[in-house]
């Protein structure tokens, strides 16, 4: 039996914008980090949604709303209009689940699905990117200024200067590609 590698999650603060992340690189190599149904029921347990199973016509439906998710987010972003079929799709996933947010005895929220079904899970999503792109939330929404990456963050640093989607990953490989694009300079002027 052959072992099947599937990439890392990239796990952030906020639901909306993490479920954009399982698309990386997109204007490079992108990379699918849900590339089969049992990825996506993986990510969702990973953040409290837990489902009974994944067909592969839900995880289609997923990625269409993470899609539109960052379209929004990107439009956002840049103060432009949303595109209106990606509210739609927003809009449509919130209303066709059932949750219920709950409070825990340690004061914070959970997700409670209806059914455990991924309509309800992709539901709690929507309404997590309604909550941010409608400006409810704190932070300003900004993309990775790695050219390849552009991945939608939440930037709540003071001055709302932050760049990087990661530091770890999209800010460090910038800094190294800046580092020895320098370093060939400085040595071909002494040549």
């Amino acid at each position: 039996m052959a072992v099947v590698y599937f990439p890392e999650f990239r796990l952030g603060k906020v639901l909306a914008t993490s479920f954009t992340g399982t698309l990386s690189e997109r204007y490079g190599e992108a990379l699918e980090r849900i590339p089969v149904p049992s990825r996506l029921t993986d990510w969702l347990a990973i953040h409290g949604l837990v489902v009974d199973s994944c067909s592969r016509a839900q995880l289609d439906h997923a990625r269409e709303l993470r899609e539109s998710i960052h379209a929004a987010a990107t439009a956002v972003a840049n103060q432009e209009p949303l595109p209106s079929s990606a509210v739609r799709v927003i809009n449509d996933c919130s209303t066709h689940g059932l949750a219920s947010a709950i409070l825990t005895p340690g004061g914070s929220r959970e997700w409670r699905l209806g059914s455990a079904s991924v309509e309800d899970a992709l539901s709690v999503i929507a309404a997590d990117a309604i909550s941010l792109l409608s400006g409810e939330r704190e932070g300003k929404i900004s993309l990775c200024a790695s050219p390849t990456c552009q991945a939608a963050f939440v930037d709540t640093s003071r001055g709302h200067t932050r760049r990087w989607c990661d530091m770890n990953t999209c800010g460090n490989r910038e800094k190294k590609a800046r580092f020895l694009a320098n370093k060939r300079k400085q040595s071909s002027l002494a040549d």
